[in-house]
């Protein structure tokens, strides 16, 4: 973000003819002379070019006619034309990988002054007149031809000072019940941003908090990937549990709050669940990982934004079965338990990702890794007493596939994030141990045996055995597999031998 003291009080020409390149200005003014009314720059598109970003996009602004304006230029320019929302007056024009969203005045206001007024938060009530650079002054067109003059910037609400302070801030009173959504984009920009929410307007969230109810599940799920995607996703979330809007949202978790849990832990369950997802994003922020020495793969899983994505989701997700699993064990001195909290919690959190229109993968992936989020801590305690079995081993694999690394790096915010008296010393550094065990047996045991020619395949078990294609095949044909992982089956013949010990335990049972 730039520094307070480096924002100016109006955009530059040379900012503007970078955001604009020769085509979309030439248009532009030819369609503002034709249509005799001014072309306004608004919104993010300000703020991100007084912060010194680059735009993702360029939102303009109209009187009215938005639509047909932006149907004039993809004709104009042989763009593509896209239709904004189902009853606004917006629509986007993509050409030449430049993204430009015009949409008219909100209703009501007459001016763009009051138009800016209507916006969600202050930042984003910054704009001004493109007259200047499309070629004409204040009065009437002089031409088509782009011009070089400085717009200057409309500033009703104050947004320039705000930018310069770092805060976040309510456009008017009623923003958030004319846009609900606008409750969580106030902790989105917060997070992607990394300003401070003013007081006054975590108030009003507070107060109108439960109007979230009325947003559409994909826009509240598209809100809350983007502060997932920020790198402050945990004090961001924990602002919103302040504010109560955390609760509107995501109350599987709410009944970890108070929870208390074993001496292995220093926080209750809820309070762990954040501090996981606050030591994901440390982690992955870290070119290590958390792990020592450093783990190529593992780096590798982390530094995708997709992965990225899965990995905060189960943290934050990980341990939302407690709650449902919740016992004490008389027989160990009063022992806190939560037996099977992992697969427990992978159906809630199904819930939770359908609800909010998840697709199917990533719904799938998260719910895998918090399904198996304690095998490798099963494992490390099987470590301390031997050797780690190459069985053990490889059927973790098969669960995991590709998420191994992930699994990993879930395991080591879960560890870093239990700082109980309990707790094992040595945690981090088995489970360093433990994925070089994994890692090892993947490629000397599993990739051989993936890679190479079966030993035996479906037509073996007809013409060997006479058995009748069904699910059964699936089941000899991954017995035969996994044996020969584990080095057990070397041979067609030992193959064939397994197979028919198989079938003749069948038979007997």
């Amino acid at each position: 973000m730039a520094s307070p003291a480096s924002l100016a009080s109006n955009l530059t020409a040379q900012q503007l003819a970078g955001l604009f390149p020769d085509w979309l200005r030439q248009s532009l003014a030819r369609l503002q002379q034709r249509r005799a009314g001014r072309i306004y720059l608004a919104g993010g598109t300000v703020r991100d070019l007084l912060l010194g970003r680059s735009p993702q996009d360029i939102d303009l602004t109209i009187r009215a006619d938005a639509r047909l304006l932006a149907r004039e230029l993809a004709a104009l320019v042989g763009g593509t034309y896209v239709p904004l929302g189902r009853n606004e007056d917006a629509a986007r024009v993509v050409h030449q990988g430049v993204t430009v969203d015009v949409s008219a005045f909100r209703e009501g206001a007459t001016s763009f002054r009051q138009e800016l007024g209507r916006r969600d938060l202050t930042i984003n009530a910054l704009g001004c007149c493109l007259s200047p650079l499309l070629g004409q002054g204040e009065g009437k067109g002089t031409g088509a031809g782009a011009g070089t003059g400085q717009p200057a910037l409309i500033d009703p609400l104050g947004g320039l000072a705000d930018l310069e302070q770092g805060r976040i801030r309510h456009a008017f009173q009623g923003a958030f019940q004319e846009d609900p959504l606008r409750l969580l984009r106030v902790y989105r920009f917060a997070a992607s941003l990394g300003f401070t929410i003013k007081g006054a307007t975590t108030d009003l969230v507070q107060r109108q908090r439960q109007l979230i109810a009325a947003v559409a599940p994909e826009r509240i799920h598209h809100e809350l990937d983007l502060i997932m995607a920020s790198g402050r996703a945990a004090p961001t979330l924990s602002a919103m549990v302040d504010s109560g809007l955390f609760w509107e949202l995501l109350p599987e978790l709410r009944a970890g709050q108070g929870m208390a849990q074993p001496a292995s832990h220093h926080l209750d369950v809820f309070g762990h669940s954040l501090e996981a997802l606050l030591q994901m994003e440390a982690l992955l922020a870290s070119p290590s990982c958390g792990y020592a020495p450093p783990r190529e793969s593992l780096a590798l899983y982390g530094r995708d934004p997709a992965n990225q994505l899965v990995l905060k989701w189960a943290a934050l997700f990980h341990d939302v079965g407690k709650p449902r699993t919740h016992g004490i064990d008389q027989a160990r001195g009063g022992r806190i338990t939560f037996y099977n909290h992992d697969q427990v919690g992978a159906a809630l959190f199904a819930g939770f990702a359908e609800r909010y229109r998840w697709s199917s993968r990533a719904q799938r992936r998260v719910a895998r890794l918090i399904s198996q989020h304690m095998r490798p801590f099963h494992l490390a305690n099987v470590a301390r007493q031997g050797p780690v079995s190459t069985k053990a081993c490889i059927r973790l694999l098969e669960s995991l596939g590709e998420e191994l690394a992930g699994l990993f790096l879930l395991a080591m915010a879960d560890a870093r994030a239990g700082q109980g008296s309990l707790r094992p010393e040595e945690m981090e550094a088995e489970l360093g141990r433990l994925y070089d065990r994994l890692e090892t047996v993947a490629r000397e045991n599993v990739a051989p045996v993936l890679e190479g020619e079966p030993l035996l395949t479906g037509r073996d078990l007809i013409g060997e055995f006479g058995l009748v294609p069904g699910p059964l095949f699936k089941v000899l044909l991954k017995a035969v597999t996994e044996a020969r992982m584990e080095q057990r089956v070397v041979s067609r013949e030992q193959a064939l031998a397994l197979v028919a010990e198989l079938l003749a335990e069948r038979e007997e049972s």
